[in-house]
């Protein structure tokens, strides 16, 4: 398992709660002497375009100092998914998110969506995918990410229940159904903790997520998988929830 990152993502580009001062420190605080840490180089305005319109590229880039993040975030998950295409699975600990960042627009703390510029690459660049299957387990519906991959052969899946058991019984069906695909990538968002906004998960539900991807994974696409961090916002809990998850990945 290797883990991306780099110092600047803990910089507070936005007033948003994804972007608050500690909330990356307490996932690498319970991370760092487990795991490997690698730093990415930022995305290329080209591997943007892929996903996003010139006018929004432009409209982040408005703000430098948050295009600069939000391109080296996008960056981070561009590495995560080649990690994962040389047969290591990876988690990119990132921010800011980005499920839902559609083509032209974005809200909900996200600027470009990352998870998708890493997989367009992928398809863009030797052909090294040409499907994937997205799953996302944060708070949130990721309509970025829906919206932009509709009628392609990157499928996008998010558990409809409110309820703990139905919600994981819904990411075990799917996970065992699902074929035809060349690499499972995670939308990680830890939002729907009993400690924080959702009230659904507990830490070791996380791990039994990860244990599930990990199995998908050797059984349809020869182990590739990823995850990206999405949301999670209490920090007392957030780096216990990320390292359950990443124990069961692994």
């Amino acid at each position: 398992m290797k883990i991306v990152y780099h110092p600047r993502y803990n910089e507070v580009y936005a007033s948003d709660p994804a972007a608050k001062v500690g909330r990356l420190e307490a996932i690498v605080k319970e991370l760092e002497n487990k795991y490997d840490f690698l730093e990415p180089r930022s995305a290329a305005e080209e591997d943007l375009a892929r996903i996003h319109t010139k006018s929004h590229i432009e409209s982040v880039g408005r703000n430098p100092h948050l295009y600069e993040i939000a391109c080296l975030a996008a960056g981070g998950v561009i590495k995560a998914a080649q990690i994962a295409m040389e047969g290591e699975p990876s988690f990119g600990l990132i921010r800011p998110p980005g499920h839902h960042a559609s083509a032209d627009h974005s809200w909900g703390f996200c600027f470009f969506n990352n998870i998708a510029i890493a997989l367009a690459k992928l398809q863009a660049e030797n052909l090294l995918i040409e499907g994937a299957l997205i799953l996302d387990f944060d708070l949130h519906f990721g309509d970025g990410t829906s919206n932009v991959f509709a009628g392609s052969k990157i499928s996008y899946f998010q558990p409809e229940s409110r309820e703990r058991e139905g919600f994981m019984k819904e990411i075990e069906k799917r996970l065992v159904e699902a074929k035809d695909y060349d690499i499972l990538a995670v939308s990680a968002g830890f939002d729907r903790h009993i400690e924080d906004w959702g009230g659904q998960l507990s830490t070791s539900d996380y791990r039994v997520i990860g244990e599930l991807v990990r199995e998908a994974a050797a059984k349809n696409c020869g182990g590739r998988r990823f995850a990206v961090l999405e949301g999670g916002y209490n920090h007392h809990v957030l780096g216990k929830n990320v390292k359950s998850f990443l124990e069961g990945l692994d």
